[in-house]
């Protein structure tokens, strides 16, 4: 097991995340699902393929982050693919005028910090086997480019998830570490919505080419149907 390539999916246990997860798994990984809460995720790992095992998690919890590290060291002894997926609060109910900002800090401590935290936990780990691919699974709502008002902690918080992209790529550059946001686009999930014109696997589906780019591939780039989009 422990020379098997390793992906862990934050947020995992439904929507875009379960998603990835299977397409994964269909591709060989040895994959860690990931929830909150343990019965959600343990439910789902009842008609998941033996390649894929479960480990609770909480992004925003120090003691959740390390506790997973331990476990992903101690009983893989790598890990190759990071999909920092877990997310929150589309914030459609204010404005950047209005806004509540502890509600928008707590957006801000899930999609910015709780990535971060995966990253600086898991880096090291990637770094010596020198090899990694880290997906920051991002949206158009943080895209700068023609970035206008409403869903301020959400747009915001995906803007910096962004930043945080080219600056890890850009420090892991002399490591083959390659770090990507990715726009899944408008998908049927809780927070898409049941009229989201994609299925939830058309949404995996960058963020699984983006784990699986090769040696030399781009990173610091932000892709949306694995075509390179302006930040």
């Amino acid at each position: 097991m422990k020379d098997h390539k390793t992906a862990l999916v934050t947020g995992s246990n439904r929507g875009i995340g379960l998603a990835v997860v299977k397409q994964l798994a269909q591709e060989g990984f040895t994959v860690i699902l990931t929830s909150r809460k343990p019965e959600d995720g343990k439910k789902v790992l009842l008609s998941m393929p033996e390649n894929v095992y479960y480990h609770q998690l909480d992004i925003t919890n120090n003691q959740s982050v390390n506790a997973i590290k331990d476990y992903v060291e101690k009983e893989f002894g790598r890990l190759d693919i990071l999909v920092n997926n877990a997310g929150i609060n589309y914030d459609t109910w204010q404005n950047t005028l209005n806004a509540d900002l502890e509600n928008v800090q707590d957006t801000i401590n899930t999609n910015l910090i709780g990535p971060w935290r995966m990253a600086l936990a898991f880096i090291p780990l990637m770094q010596k086997h020198n090899y990694g691919r880290i997906v920051n699974v991002s949206s158009g709502a943080g895209a700068l480019e023609g970035m206008k008002g409403g869903t301020p902690g959400y747009g915001i918080s995906k803007a910096a998830l962004n930043a945080l992209t080219l600056k890890l790529a850009d420090e892991l550059s002399r490591h083959d570490i390659l770090v990507n946001s990715v726009c899944p686009g408008w998908v049927r999930t809780d927070m898409g919505g049941s009229e989201a014109p994609r299925s939830l696997e058309k949404g995996a589906e960058t963020i699984v080419w983006a784990a699986l780019l090769p040696s030399g591939g781009p990173s610091g780039k932000f892709f949306r149907d694995k075509k390179e989009i302006p930040f």
